[in-house]
């Protein structure tokens, strides 16, 4: 398998995969292909496991090139590639996790203003689909998405939900909450979002949805948006700059894995406000804490979340707002939802996507 053990949306799929494999598969031989510092920080299971380091890094040209000799090296029988950027050199049988096509959507200024990145993606993107025995989708709606826009057969494409990690789980410990709020000194009752700061994420309109809240509703909350700004796209930090309750939107920046059960628990309300969601793992981890979600009414999140969140057209602030408000003001309906979610949560789980996928494995 090629990836990663760091902290991302993708890094946490290799890494709950992996854990669940290594346990539940006593038979085959597993070899990772990792980046430092995960490399380094990555302790081999058991003599069935091997770590190999990678130089190159991801998206980069030296990766196509470097990637399948180390595995033409290894003689394996299959590769898991658990995203998109294959290397279209390597000759092999592999199978594919396609985790959205959100670039297609939203590119991003690099590939937007890039003929040979819009060329390179569009090259690797399509490579991979052709190529792979079998496609992972993680929800429906990205399968429908590959078969619509590139034309893939049905046949070809499992989808296999993620799970999520019990780590996320309700913590009743208030000493604890009160404390997380301090470290990041959030002083009221706040409303939550966890993710990076690009277009397809909707934070300006999140940005303006609060304002509302604050302004119409009079709701004396605190906004907090966890991730790093990323200077590509200004317009975010821009209306946060120019807010009049700019003293109310808190920006902790990245939140360590052990800290982010605690911020979610101690949150009100978790928004996920996205115009594209492949599976939207972030609200099922806001729900197994207890806290309730709200969510856009498209993609991939009304299969994922059902009836345990309530949704919003996520162009219109206005909207946003006010479905914000009528959980807050709401305590029956408020009640209800965590109750909801904590049921939903129990349909995803790492072992049962661990376990469809070694049966893949095990098919080719």
């Amino acid at each position: 398998m090629y990836g990663t053990k760091a902290t991302t949306g993708i890094g946490a799929y290799i890494k709950n995969l992996t854990d669940q494999l290594f346990m539940i598969d006593q038979k085959n031989e597993y070899v990772l292909l990792m980046l430092d510092p995960a490399y380094s920080k990555f302790q081999v299971p058991n003599n069935r496991v091997k770590k190999i380091k990678v130089k190159s890094s991801w998206y980069s040209w030296s990766e196509q090139l470097e990637i399948p000799k180390i595995l033409l090296g290894q003689k394996l029988n299959l590769v898991h590639f658990p995203h998109f950027n294959i290397p279209i050199l390597y000759p092999k049988k592999f199978i594919l996790t396609i985790h959205d096509i959100t670039p297609k959507f939203y590119p991003g200024p690099k590939v937007q203003n890039s003929i040979i990145r819009k060329w390179g993606y569009e090259t690797v993107f399509r490579t991979g689909l052709k190529k792979a025995k079998k496609i992972i989708a993680n929800s429906n709606y990205t399968k429908k998405n590959l078969i619509d826009s590139f034309k893939t057969p049905a046949k070809k494409i499992e989808t296999i939900y993620l799970g999520v990690d019990q780590n996320f789980k309700v913590i009743e410990d208030q000493e604890s909450l009160t404390k997380i709020k301090n470290k990041f000194q959030i002083s009221k009752p706040f409303i939550f979002y966890v993710g990076v700061w690009r277009d397809h994420k909707n934070l300006p309109n999140l940005i303006k949805a609060f304002e509302i809240i604050k302004s119409k509703y009079k709701l004396d909350y605190q906004l907090v948006l966890t991730g790093q700004p990323d200077p590509r796209y200004q317009e975010a930090k821009e209306l946060i700059e120019k807010s009049d309750f700019k003293s109310d939107i808190i920006l902790p920046g990245f939140v360590a894995d052990s800290d982010l059960p605690l911020v979610y628990n101690a949150a009100s309300l978790f928004i996920l406000p996205s115009f594209c969601e492949g599976f939207g793992l972030v609200a099922l981890e806001s729900l197994a804490c207890g806290t309730p979600v709200i969510a856009s009414n498209s993609t991939s999140l009304p299969e994922i979340l059902g009836d345990s969140a309530i949704y919003f057209n996520p162009r219109n602030p206005q909207e946003i707002a006010q479905v914000a408000n009528q959980i807050l003001t709401d305590n029956s309906l408020y009640q209800e939802l965590k109750i909801r979610g904590l049921e939903q949560v129990k349909k995803y789980s790492w072992q049962k996507c661990a376990r469809e996928t070694l049966a893949i494995y095990q098919s080719h």
